[in-house]
């Protein structure tokens, strides 16, 4: 029986290093002596073994592959379904991610049906190597330590901040000041530069607003401040997406195997309730191969196809598994739930002024605030974006132009909380994703204020002088009804899914995986992506999924000793 061809292989050419990164950093692969058979059967032949088997090379799952790949005793395999971004510019390039949304490079979610929300909205999720974090922006924030001591107490032992904040410092190579920061991680962090004149104006609009202009990532938290953000990409626009950072480096080190355009099926138990593999289709999208883990599996597919895998493979809500006619292994009634995200609305007027015509990301600017006193965290944020953004507006008959920007109010701690289910027992369906957008009149009272917001802060001096015409959603809409029948309308996500395989304590029968990781009711499984937050990170979550790889690989070492 042949091997699988080498077209689906990581390519071995060799490309220039990003800006920062040493030249012998080439992006290379070599062959792995391990190959599958192209019609293998799971229950037949000589299967492949690894030590260890990672399930998606995205956001976190690159880093878990890079870091346990360091001991060279050990075998890993990455699946990815998607393609490599290897030399591929339309996704190296940060300042093309807009045109990544809806492409090849994206599985394309669509929602359930929306009682309170945008039931037109489409879940991007990257279908690439590297994952979101080479697909979304690079927005780069280190989580709250408000957020991850909330972790601990949900009963995620040791993932508060004291114990994860060195994790940040490990992957980070950070421009800005500060001793807490890292100076030698894989991940290149820096400061945008404030080349936009237009972002200068809302900063100092900000700034007339109360929102004074605070820096980002100094180890305190910004309840109501605003400025440039910092961002994980090189000087030459290179994304330092997790696989540019952590495996590119490294795809020619001996007992690494990154496999892409594999679709994972199903996870293998056995009869003792151990995962022992992965069941995948191959890239000819006929035949059906498998791998095998002599130690662990670690699913990294993100916040919806992680449960949906666990789902197939019958780990997850007894009930839904059989109506879904798969066959229950684990009753782990938390798989799927509890699916949090970040909603966001849109306040987009036309500029007086030309806007810019070259950004490192379009998207350049934050600003937090609180709609309540006394809270520790803001309860809402806003993306300053220099370009027009009707992907939901348009459609619904709003104005728009080629030269305008936006403002876009979202609900960092969102209290409406959806769900993903199997749509069918088959692997290539799309799951059912229902975030139940605007469930909880928080997040309805937080998005109108932010919208108002927004309005109260272009209408100050100096951004007075750039705003046109309010294209959405207008002058006319000023009740709350008014606002809020355009929201549920028009609203969009910031594409950050969690909490769908949450971790938590032992004994909490909700939390699928344990403090360590670790699915329950399974041995030799883990989960390590952005599913596993109890809570969602009141920031941009890449960086912070980033440090769950990170620490999945250091709890792995420490079980594997």
């Amino acid at each position: 029986m042949s091997a699988a061809p080498a077209a689906h292989r990581l390519p071995g050419r060799r490309l220039p290093a990003p800006a920062g990164v040493p030249c012998s950093a080439v992006f290379r692969s070599q062959p792995c002596p391990r190959r599958w058979p192209m019609s293998l059967s799971a229950s037949h032949g000589s299967v492949p073994v690894y030590d260890y088997v990672v399930v998606g090379g995205g956001t976190a799952g690159s880093v878990v592959a890079a870091r346990l790949s360091e001991d060279p005793g050990v075998s890993v395999c990455v699946l990815e379904a998607g393609p490599s971004d290897a030399g591929d510019e339309s996704v190296l390039r940060l300042d093309r991610w807009m045109e990544l949304l809806a492409s090849g490079y994206d599985w394309d979610y669509p929602v359930e049906p929306q009682p309170r929300g945008n039931s037109f909205l489409r879940h991007s999720r990257g279908k690439v190597l590297g994952g979101c974090s080479s697909h979304n922006s690079c927005i780069a924030f280190w989580a709250p330590a408000e957020d991850l001591d909330e972790w601990a107490a949900l009963g995620a032992r040791g993932w508060g901040a004291l114990e994860c904040f060195p994790f940040f410092r490990r992957l980070e190579n950070n421009d800005a000041p500060g001793d807490h920061h890292g100076r030698s991680g894989p991940v290149t962090i820096r400061t945008v530069p404030p080349a936009d004149p237009c972002g200068r104006a809302l900063l100092a609009a900000c700034a007339a607003a109360g929102i004074p202009t605070t820096p980002f990532n100094t180890g305190s938290t910004v309840v109501r401040g605003a400025n440039w953000f910092q961002i994980n990409a090189y000087e030459d626009g290179t994304r330092a997406s997790s696989s540019v950072a952590y495996l590119h480096p490294v795809l020619g080190r001996r007992g690494l195997d990154v496999r892409t355009g594999v679709q994972a099926k199903r996870l293998l138990l056995d009869a003792e309730g151990r995962c022992e593999g992965v069941e995948f289709l191959l890239p000819d999208a006929r035949g059906t191969g498998a791998v095998r883990a002599r130690r662990e599996v670690v699913v990294c597919c993100g916040a919806i196809d992680s449960p949906k895998l666990l789902m197939l493979s019958g780990i997850g809500p007894a009930r839904h598994l059989r109506e879904t006619g798969v066959a229950v292994r684990v009753d782990s009634p938390g798989v799927g739930s509890r699916l949090q995200d970040h909603p966001e609305g849109l306040v987009m007027w036309e500029a007086r002024r030309p806007m810019v015509t070259s950004s490192t990301q379009w998207w350049e600017i934050g600003v937090f605030a609180d709609t309540e006193p006394g809270l520790d965290r803001p309860d809402l944020m806003f993306h300053y974006g220099s370009v027009p953004f009707d992907l939901n507006t348009y459609r619904r008959g709003y104005p728009t132009s080629d030269n305008a920007f936006c403002l876009t109010p979202n609900v960092t701690r969102s209290r409406s909380l959806g769900t993903v289910r199997l749509r069918t027992r088959d692997f290539r369906d799309k799951p059912m994703v229902d975030p139940r957008y605007f469930t909880h009149e928080h997040d309805v009272r937080v998005m109108l204020r932010g919208l108002r917001l927004a309005r109260e802060i272009v209408a100050r001096a100096p951004m007075a002088e750039w705003a046109g015409r309010e294209l959405a959603p207008g002058p006319g809409a000023r009740s709350d009804e008014e606002l809020f029948a355009y929201v549920r309308e028009t609203h969009n996500t910031v594409y950050h899914p969690a909490g769908t395989v949450r971790m938590g304590a032992a004994e909490d029968r909700d939390a699928p995986v344990d403090a360590r990781l670790r699915v329950k009711g399974v041995r030799g499984l883990r989960v390590a992506d952005a599913s596993v937050m109890p809570v969602l990170t009141t920031v941009n979550p890449c960086i912070t999924t980033m440090m769950i790889g990170e620490r999945c690989a250091d709890l792995i070492r420490a079980d594997h000793r």
